[in-house]
């Protein structure tokens, strides 16, 4: 059994991270789940939400938007809409657009065909603002 996960996280426009580590949690559809080496092969969805993984000791945190997350031979391939590390996210900037659809959604109602996309841009700024401040922390 291998010691190390190797993980490759993708984007459409760029390859985000290709490490080897420790461990690894993420949100997916029905809920956050982790993978150790050794971990069985799965496929599934991610949703909006944070992906952390260990290196080495040290905990790295990313917001990710979308995706799918597979595991098969103690290679993790992650692909999604878009990827921020927690130290390259402007906080300020995040909270801005947390503001903005905060503002939008109180003007809506579920019914209102602008509703979801309002929801999912609540969604991801508020996890790019909690991503954002573990980063601060380490």
């Amino acid at each position: 059994m291998a010691e190390k996960l190797k993980v490759e996280l993708v984007t459409p426009y760029k390859k985000v991270l290709s490490e080897e580590v420790d461990e690894i949690t993420a949100t997916g559809a029905l809920g956050e789940f982790g993978v150790l080496p050794g971990h069985a092969p799965f496929l599934t969805s991610l949703k909006i939400g944070e992906l952390a993984y260990r290196k080495d000791g040290v905990l790295h945190h990313m917001a990710l938007n979308w995706g799918y997350f597979e595991v098969e031979n103690d290679t993790v391939t992650v692909l999604v809409e878009t990827a921020e590390k927690a130290d390259e996210i402007d906080l300020e900037r995040a909270k801005a657009a947390l503001g903005r659809a905060e503002t939008e959604l109180k003007a809506l109602t579920p019914e209102d065909k602008n509703f979801r996309i309002y929801q999912a841009a609540l969604e991801r700024a508020l996890i790019r603002v909690q991503v954002a401040g573990k980063a601060t922390r380490r």
